[in-house]
């Protein structure tokens, strides 16, 4: 169990409630999200994000739904798209008494004359189905419920202003059928949504329909997009409450069949057993309180792809079931580089080691020229290949699947694909990747692409281009190398390996003569760069001493270290430019170009915390408890913006206030990973 702490003072509690977001996810890439007050602040808040078939991708359906309790003639807003706007007035806010989330899902409890009413929503597993559930537990009889559904059917990107759509310009309706109320609109071929109230032994609906004029998403505005858009509501219902007794609202997109399948104590029960199972087939270092939370979370990020026809008939042949990475909610889909950091963490860790085969033979799949996707946009089937790293960090992460499973199967199935990856980089291949043949160092960049993990784009201005040799790209590069030689030699024996020790032989070379400064006692960002080499001090180069086969000559690990440490370490990761540094921001904020300026250019990243734990016991090995604490900020941030997980960037500067998407997947797997790595009396 986690609760937010709740301040008494009125306007800071009425902060803290909406600053803080929760989210319940489904397993399909949709979701039900929004601030822990009630009121939607988002684009991407809805009580149903349902994730439907390609190419229509992620739709919100029920964006809001108004809550009121009436008593002896007197009526208070829980929450209401008219009393919404982005805000929440200081007397509805002292009205919660508790939130907090129960093995991951989120409850609130509310106090009101008397009256205790308690509310949780969960989701069915693979279902676009939402359960909001409703218990009285104190108070009149007389007590009444209020929900009102407020929708505005769009993707989940679209702007909340008009489009076709709209309901100031789509027809919107709502009919029975079956018992269900079905709400419908005539344009873009979407499904309806399907409302049903079970567990009241009365209730009604009253016919209203309207449209709101301005209903505002303060977030947005902050962030340079539309913020004002309409909703149509057909009316409400209301619901004569019983004391201990459960009503719920279930909202779906399923057929009728689908998602009255369970009822809500049954659906209940299952989402537990669920739950419970992940936790017990995690490592045992990942079932303690911290750990179990971290696995929850994880769960959140691997989904079945709706509507990936061609993976889900490859996956059904041979057994197992079509299953991808989401990089972070909200707007992320599943990204190549994102994946394969995070594997280890999300399904090594958590005991999903079919999952974690599935998606590395997936990625394999769609190898292209020597290069996996770097990202499946929502809604489509092909990929994306603008990237250096991610088919390089391709190798790390299968590494790590053979060291923890042993599974010689499934490297043998590999090995082919990743020589011929090695061979297209040594010849090169898309967007200027290839091998410098004068030393064997790897060079990347093309106009108007950004390559690197570090890949702001906003009106094609390339925030950090790093065209040339960059840093990290050439420990990823030497760590591959090194790891098909070992691969090479034990299924094929060492003179196979030959060619690629000797490269990679020349790859150490070269990089400790190119890359060290020795005036510094740090690497360059990029060596051979448009403007030659750059100095600037990045934590890219903590990736030489991290992987596996770190390429920096050990006597060098110190001062890298020591300069990270003092230059780049905050308690939630580190930052991605020193201060100092020409172009270092130290707050992520503003409308698009301001905050892609700051994105790479100082801002704290959860997940370097990953690798600098890794580096730290290089150095340190017997200092588990130490790397431990290193962890303690980004652990502290489960309490903050998305509860219960851990959001995907930082301001560089205290208070570090958390930015971006509220729940990332690179953060969280890092995290429970290292979690796992530092817990005592486990092996480094």
């Amino acid at each position: 169990m986690r609760r937010v702490a709740l301040p008494d003072e009125r306007d800071a509690r009425a902060n803290t409630l909406l600053d803080t977001e929760w989210i319940v996810t489904n397993g399909l890439g949709g979701y039900s999200s929004s601030t822990t007050a009630g009121v939607t602040t988002r684009r991407y808040h809805g009580i149903l994000v349902a994730a439907l078939p390609n190419p229509l991708g992620r739709v919100v359906m029920l964006n809001h739904l108004g809550e009121r309790l009436v008593l002896n003639g007197h009526t208070t807003f829980l929450n209401s798209e008219e009393r919404a706007g982005g805000r929440i007035d200081p007397d509805a806010a002292a009205l919660i008494a508790d939130v907090r989330l129960d093995a991951g899902l989120p409850v609130w409890e509310y106090q009101w004359q008397g009256v205790r009413l308690q509310k949780s929503i969960l989701m069915p597993h693979q279902q676009n189905t939402v359960h909001v559930t409703y218990r009285l537990l104190d108070g009149p009889e007389s007590t009444r419920l209020e929900l009102h559904p407020a929708v505005h059917f769009r993707g989940y990107e679209d702007p909340v202003g008009s489009d076709v759509r709209s309901p100031s310009n789509a027809r919107y309706a709502m009919a029975m059928s079956g018992g269900l109320h079905v709400l419908s609109t005539e344009s873009g071929g979407l499904p309806p949504l399907r409302l049903k109230i079970v567990g009241a032994d009365g209730h009604r609906f009253m016919a209203d329909e309207r449209v709101t004029s301005e209903f505002v998403y303060p977030v947005e505005e902050s962030r340079g997009y539309e913020f004002r858009g309409a909703l149509w509501t057909p009316g409400h219902f209301e619901i004569d409450l019983a004391v201990g007794s459960c009503i719920t609202l279930i909202a779906s997109t399923e057929t009728e069949e689908v998602m009255l399948a369970l009822s809500p104590d049954e659906a209940a029960l299952c989402e537990q057993e669920r739950r419970r199972r992940l936790i017990l087939s995690a490592v045992p270092q990942a079932q303690d309180e911290i750990g179990a939370e971290l696995v929850l979370a994880a769960d959140q990020f691997i989904i079945t792809p709706a509507g990936r026809v061609v993976d889900a008939t490859r996956a059904a042949a041979m057994g197992n079931e079509v299953r991808t990475v989401i990089a972070g909610y909200h707007w992320f889909t599943d990204w190549g580089r994102d994946t394969m950091i995070s594997l280890e963490g999300l399904t090594l860790m958590t005991g999903r080691q079919r999952e974690a085969a599935f998606i590395l033979r997936t990625f394999a799949h769609y190898v292209r020229d020597g290069l996996i996707p770097n990202m499946f946009p929502d809604g489509s089937n092909e990929g994306l290949y603008h990237t250096a790293d991610a088919t390089l960090w391709f190798f790390h992460a299968v590494e790590r699947y053979v060291r923890h499973t042993g599974d010689q199967v499934t490297l043998t199935q590999l090995l082919p694909t990743m020589q011929d990856i090695i061979e297209h980089h040594v010849h090169g291949t898309g967007f200027g990747i290839g091998v410098d043949s004068t030393d064997d160092l790897l060079r990347q960049g093309k106009e108007g692409y950004q390559l690197t993990w570090m890949d702001a784009k906003v009106d094609g201005w390339v925030v950090t281009p790093r065209r040339g040799k960059a840093v990290e790209i050439n420990a990823l590069w030497y760590n591959a190398l090194r790891l098909l030689q070992g691969w090479l030699t034990e299924v094929r024996g060492g003179e196979a390996a030959a060619a690629i020790r000797h490269r990679a032989d020349c790859v150490y070379e070269s990089f400790n003569k190119r890359f060290w400064m020795p005036d510094k006692g740090y690497l360059y960002d990029v060596v051979d760069g448009e403007s030659g080499d750059d100095p600037q001090c990045r934590p890219n180069q903590i990736f030489s001493i991290s992987l596996d086969h770190p390429v920096l000559d050990p006597s060098r690990w110190a001062p890298v270290l020591d300069v990270v440490e003092r230059r780049l370490l905050t308690p939630v990761g580190l930052r991605s430019l020193a201060p100092g540094e020409h172009d270092y921001k130290k707050r992520y904020f503003g409308d698009l170009r301001s905050r892609d300026a700051a994105y790479h250019q100082g801002t704290a990243w959860g997940w370097l915390i990953g690798p600098w734990v890794d580096a730290w016991l290089k150095m340190h090995p017997g200092d588990r408890a130490g790397a431990r604490r290193f962890l303690d900020g980004c652990i502290a941030a489960l309490d903050q913006f998305g509860l219960g997980t851990i959001g995907e960037i930082f301001d560089a500067e205290l208070p570090y206030t958390p930015r971006g998407c509220i729940a990332q997947a690179w953060s969280v797997a890092e995290v429970l990973r290292c979690w796992v790595k530092t817990a005592p009396d486990v092996t480094a």
